[in-house]
């Protein structure tokens, strides 16, 4: 099975780019979330829930995800895991994922546990201007996870930016490739897929 890892900042283009690079790959590929894995904090009152800094790593279960992957290596399949994001929870499903020739995995924090790096075939990295990023969270957030403008930019201004110059922006160090102008570049696109299809071939 061939890992690879796409991090970035939020709103940079990740999410898009593992679905269009699936795609482009063909059958037997499979992609998975990070943000899938946030820590499950439903004990929580949901006030205290919205407080949770959702940006910084040790929110999220590096090791339910490192072993999830390990056991899709070892050709076993796992549970797809999901996150209800108006409600801040774990909201897992019973759905099997088999284990794929070509497993994409994606977000912010993807390149954080070395043990997860050391398993991964290629590592891509998405460079994309912050004020870009920011203008698609916005968009984002407000259409797809029922937040206010206000929620948005306090929790930018709190977490997203600080964790971004903090970590995220580093995590560029780590990367094999680097991915300019977002996630529907269609040219790198074209130029993973291939190489990738290639070292299936072999």
């Amino acid at each position: 099975m061939i890992i690879i890892g796409i991090c970035g900042a939020s709103g940079s283009g990740k999410s898009t780019l593992a679905h269009e690079l699936a795609d482009a790959i063909g059958s037997g590929c499979t992609v998975i979330n990070h943000d899938c894995y946030y820590k499950d904090h439903s004990y929580l009152p949901f006030e205290q829930r919205c407080l949770l800094n959702y940006d910084e790593p040790d929110i999220f279960d590096h090791d339910l995800f490192l072993e999830d992957v390990n056991l899709l290596l070892s050709g076993q399949p796992i549970t797809r895991k999901a996150y209800n994001y108006p409600e801040h929870r774990r909201d897992d499903t019973d759905e099997l994922i088999q284990p794929p020739q070509v497993l994409i995995i994606e977000g912010i924090h993807v390149f954080y546990d070395k043990r997860l790096c050391d398993l991964m075939f290629l590592k891509l990295y998405m460079s994309v201007d912050t004020d870009i990023c920011l203008l698609r969270r916005i968009e984002r957030d407000i259409n797809e996870r029922g937040r206010s403008i206000e929620n948005i930019s306090a929790q930018y201004l709190t977490t997203v930016k600080p964790m971004f110059d903090k970590h995220i922006r580093n995590y560029i160090e780590l990367a094999d490739v680097i991915v300019a102008h977002g996630g529907r570049n269609a040219r790198i696109k074209d130029i993973l897929a291939g190489y990738v299809r290639g070292e299936l071939a072999k």
